[in-house]
C-alpha cells in the first residue's frame, strides 16, 4: 500500500536527485532499511532489496515500488549474508536486471537479549556473522560495481555522484549496554570496517560511512528489545530531544549522505538518535547492577534468548 512522502523523506530534497540510480541493501525487508530504500526510489532510484525470507522480501519490494510511478524495485529472498556465495548471487542479479550498482546499504543484522552469563558461544557468533560478517560480505560483494559507477560519475564532478555505501550500526558500544555483548561486539566491528573501506577505497572515489540509529518507533528492533511504556508514561523523555526516533529519520540522513551534498563526508558515523546514547542509562528495562546480581530473567521483550532463571553471574 502507498504510503504518504511525509512518512518516509522530507519535503526538502528535490525530486528526481537519484534519477536512474540503483541502490543495493541487505536487510531491505525489515523495518528501517525498507524506508531507507523506499526514500531513494521516491527520488528517482531503483532498486535491489534482499532478505532471508522470500515472501516477506519480495512483497516488501512491491510495496516500495509503490512509492514512484515506474519504478523498478526486485526483491530476493534465501539470501543469507552470512554466505558470500549467496549475496554475490543476489548482487549479480541486481546488475542483470537493473544494470549497475550505484549505492550500497549493509542493513542485515540480527539481535535478542541475553546476559553474558547465559550466552552460548554459537549465540555469539551468530549475531557476529550476521552483523559484521554480513555488512563485509556486502561491501565485498558490491564494491566492484560501486568503483565501476563512481568512475562514470566521480565525486565533485557529477551533481549526482555514484559509489556510495552506508553500512547501519548503532550506538550499543559507546558506553556498553547491559544483555548485548553480542551486538556490542558486531556493531563496533562494523564501525571499524567501514572505517577500513573509507581508507583502502577512498582513492578510488568511493565514500564509505555509517548511520548508526538511537531507539526508533514502530520498528521491529523496538518491539522484540524493549518493553512497552505503561500507559500514560514516556520513557523516553530522557532523550535529549525529548521523543523516540522515527524511520523518516534515518532515511533522510541516508538521503543526505547519498547525495551530492555529503561529497566530502567520508569514514564518519552519522548518530541519529536526538541525542539519547548520552543521557540513557544502560538499565532503563533491566535496572543495572541489579539485575545481573540478582539473576533475573529477560521478560516482557520479543527479542530475548531462552534462559534458566536465577543464573547469577
Amino acid at each position: 500500500m502507498p504510503q504518504d512522502p511525509s512518512e518516509y523523506v522530507s519535503k526538502i530534497f528535490k525530486d528526481g536527485i537519484f534519477k536512474d540510480k540503483v541502490v543495493f541493501c541487505t536487510g531491505g525487508n525489515g523495518s528501517i532499511c525498507s524506508g531507507q530504500v523506499r526514500a531513494l526510489v521516491h527520488l528517482g532510484a531503483n532498486a535491489c532489496i534482499v532478505g532471508r525470507n522470500v515472501e516477506k522480501t519480495e512483497g516488501m519490494a512491491k510495496d516500495i515500488a509503490t512509492a514512484r510511478e515506474g519504478a523498478k524495485v526486485i526483491g530476493i529472498g534465501a539470501c543469507d549474508v552470512r554466505s558470500m556465495e549467496s549475496v554475490q548471487k543476489a548482487v549479480d542479479t541486481c546488475v542483470k536486471e537493473l544494470g549497475r550498482i550505484d549505492f550500497c546499504i549493509a542493513g542485515a543484522a540480527g539481535n535478542f537479549l541475553a546476559p553474558m552469563s547465559q550466552l552460548s558461544s554459537n549465540a555469539f557468533k551468530t549475531v557476529i556473522d550476521i552483523d559484521l560478517i554480513g555488512s563485509y560480505n556486502c561491501a565485498k560483494a558490491c564494491l566492484p560495481e560501486l568503483v565501476k559507477a563512481a568512475k562514470e560519475h566521480p565525486t565533485g564532478e557529477s551533481t549526482v555522484p555514484s559509489g556510495r555505501i552506508i553500512f547501519i550500526s548503532a550506538t550499543l558500544h559507546y558506553g556498553g549496554t547491559v544483555l548485548q555483548t553480542h551486538a556490542v561486539a558486531a556493531k563496533a566491528g562494523v564501525d571499524a570496517l567501514s572505517s577500513q573501506v573509507c581508507i583502502e577505497y577512498g582513492p578510488l572515489g568511493i565514500t564509505s560511512n555509517v548511520i548508526s540509529p538511537g531507539p526508533i518507533g514502530g520498528t521491529e528492533g523496538m518491539d522484540r528489545l524493549a518493553k512497552k511504556a505503561k500507559e500514560g508514561t514516556n520513557p523516553w523523555k530522557v532523550i535529549p530531544s525529548g521523543r523516540m526516533g522515527k524511520v523518516k529519520d534515518i532515511a533522510d540522513a541516508t538521503v543526505y549522505l547519498f547525495s551530492d551534498a555529503a561529497n566530502y563526508v567520508n569514514g564518519e558515523v552519522l548518530v541519529v538518535d536526538g541525542g539519547a546514547w548520552r543521557t540513557t542509562s544502560t538499565g532503563r528495562d533491566f535496572p543495572y547492577p541489579d539485575f545481573l546480581l540478582e539473576g533475573g530473567s529477560v521478560e516482557g521483550v520479543g527479542g530475548m534468548k531462552k534462559q534458566k532463571s536465577g543464573s547469577k553471574l
